[in-house]
């Protein structure tokens, strides 16, 4: 009974933990890297194709982007994860796929300009993605469910995201039995549209995140809808256009939130019919989905407005923009509007075109909404920068950068805190993760001290014995000398193919014998065909 810390060890994206116990391989989350790391990630310690299960606590990419990649490297075991991110999967899964497919076509286009240049291949596709689809179990949130003999999950209602969940896992092995709970990323209080966290009362063991494990949110809630029409109003008023880069699923449907309130209440008087563009097919798909998980999602405040017949997320002036040449069609038009589009950092999408066309008017608003991580684009606009580049071209920043105060879909400090002492006996041990590097250290020493609550932030490659409760393998931290981008070519998949073919052997020990020597010829066969 042995957990591997894999990634969000000391940073921030990239969650993955490896669960080894009654001869089962799992993984809770596998998600992409995002923005620049510093550590390198060690690798997952079975091959894919010996996985059993993966369990996922949301859908936001740091946490499920990797699951194509998984599947393309032999991986056929079952994700778990809530009805409401099986929903959200399966339209994000589908867009990081096109995401991969697109930039590796744009690169290879730029490199026939140099002889020599090896063709790069997407990390993974969309028939990954849609494998990766089909192996998606929906749960209820708050139903004890029986993976095999010995585990046992439940998801909890954690308040960061539609379907968002805290994960509790019981392992048990003989006479021992321990209780492993995976916070997620735990939600802001009082956030706009989904419910408050609910709290997990017992645990053995403790894995948490800790993003905002250094800093508090304002003591005094934040009117976002003042602070938004205050934005809009002085923005219109110059004729310049305010555009949100947006996490697709979560943060635009927020803002949407905030824009009907905003226009039902009359707060733009600058250009009171000013229109909104959402230009994000999947922000359009996703907020579909929101509509339809209302009654498992939405907090209090929000379910008022549909017991009311209102719907929380539209309004006259909504424009949903889908197609490429609707995105395009955008900038020729010259009144004053909110342009809401995708990635939230500015790292890819439309969002990029958005800004080549407005950076550079300083009668024009840039407005950020979410978390920016080192090494983003969205990091550098907000630090202050007053050049970048687009598309290899360099554009000047004129445009007014600014940020939404207290917009925040994850808990601060103190919601973090509320969080862990609300079980009622001490863990025996806290894992610290998914935080930057001072601030897992920090957020452990707070725990530590001010707590009595025995906390550790391990580094990626740790390995815990969980019925001992002792570190097994202490990592130390292996600092990223170059950024190196890692794609997968066709051998890849081939050796891919060639672990799951072995797995697949193993799993047939103990069959009928006539049934294992017609495998067996089909092999032998396959490999008469091949051998040269």
């Amino acid at each position: 009974m042995k957990m591997t810390f894999i990634g969000a060890a000391h940073e921030v994206t990239g969650s993955c933990h490896y669960i080894q116990a009654c001869g089962k391989n799992i993984l809770v989350d596998c998600g992409m890297e995002q923005g620049v790391n510093v550590f390198e990630n060690c690798e997952i310690p079975v091959d894919e194709a010996s996985i059993d299960y993966v369990l996922l606590t949301h859908a936001h990419v740091d946490h499920s982007g990797h699951l194509p990649l998984l599947y393309a490297k032999g991986f056929r075991g079952h994700i778990y994860m809530t009805e409401a991110s099986a929903d959200l999967c399966s339209i994000m899964l589908r867009d990081c796929a096109h995401i991969q497919m697109t930039e590796a076509e744009w690169k290879n286009r730029k490199a026939k300009r140099h002889s020599g240049v090896e063709k790069i291949e997407p990390l993974y596709t969309m028939e990954d993605a849609q494998g990766t689809i089909k192996r998606i179990v929906p749960c209820d949130y708050n139903k004890e469910i029986e993976l095999a003999e010995g585990i046992k999950i439940r998801f909890t209602d954690v308040g960061h995201l539609l379907g968002s969940a805290s994960i509790e896992v019981w392992l048990t092995e003989g006479d021992v039995t321990k209780k492993i709970v995976f916070s997620g990323d735990i939600g802001n209080k009082n956030q706009p549209l989904i419910k408050d966290p609910i709290y997990t009362k017992e645990a053995d063991y403790v894995v948490m995140e800790s993003t905002y494990g250094d800093r508090m949110h304002s003591a005094e809630k934040p009117d976002y809808v003042k602070d938004l029409a205050d934005i809009m109003n002085k923005t219109f008023a110059q004729g310049g256009n305010v555009v949100i880069p947006s996490f697709a699923v979560g943060r635009t449907q927020e803002i949407l939130y905030f824009i009907r309130k905003i226009k039902a209440d009359g707060l733009v008087t600058t250009y009171p019919k000013f229109e909104v563009y959402v230009d994000s097919p999947l922000a359009v798909e996703a907020t579909g989905i929101f509509q339809k998980n209302v009654f498992d999602c939405y907090d209090e405040e929000a379910m008022e407005l549909v017991n009311k017949g209102i719907n929380p997320l539209t309004f006259p002036g909504l424009k949903l923009s889908i197609t490429s040449d609707e995105s395009k069609q955008i900038n020729f038009d010259d009144k004053p509007k909110v342009i809401i589009s995708a990635s939230g950092m500015c790292e890819a999408g439309r969002i990029r075109h958005h800004l080549k066309h407005n950076l550079w008017r300083e009668e024009c608003t840039i407005l950020f909404v979410g978390y920016q991580s080192v090494g983003t684009l969205g990091r550098v606009l907000v630090d202050g920068a007053k050049e970048v580049k687009l598309f290899g071209e360099p554009v000047e920043v004129r445009a007014n950068i600014t940020k939404l105060p207290g917009l925040s879909g994850h808990a601060d400090k103190a919601g973090l805190i509320d969080w862990i002492t609300a079980f009622e006996r001490k863990p025996d041990r806290v894992f610290v993760v998914h935080g930057e590097d001072s601030v897992c250290n920090l957020f452990t020493e707070c725990l530590k001290i001010e707590h009595g609550i025995r906390a550790y932030a391990p580094y990626s490659g740790t390995r815990v014995d969980l019925i001992t409760n002792t570190v097994e393998y202490e990592a130390a931290p292996v600092v990223v000398k170059k950024r190196v981008i890692v794609v997968s070519d066709v051998f890849t998949r081939l050796l891919a193919a060639g672990q799951r073919l072995i797995s697949v052997i193993h799993k047939n020990e103990g069959g009928a014998n006539k049934d294992l020597a017609k495998f067996a010829d089909q092999i032998n066969s396959l490999c008469d065909k091949w051998d040269r």
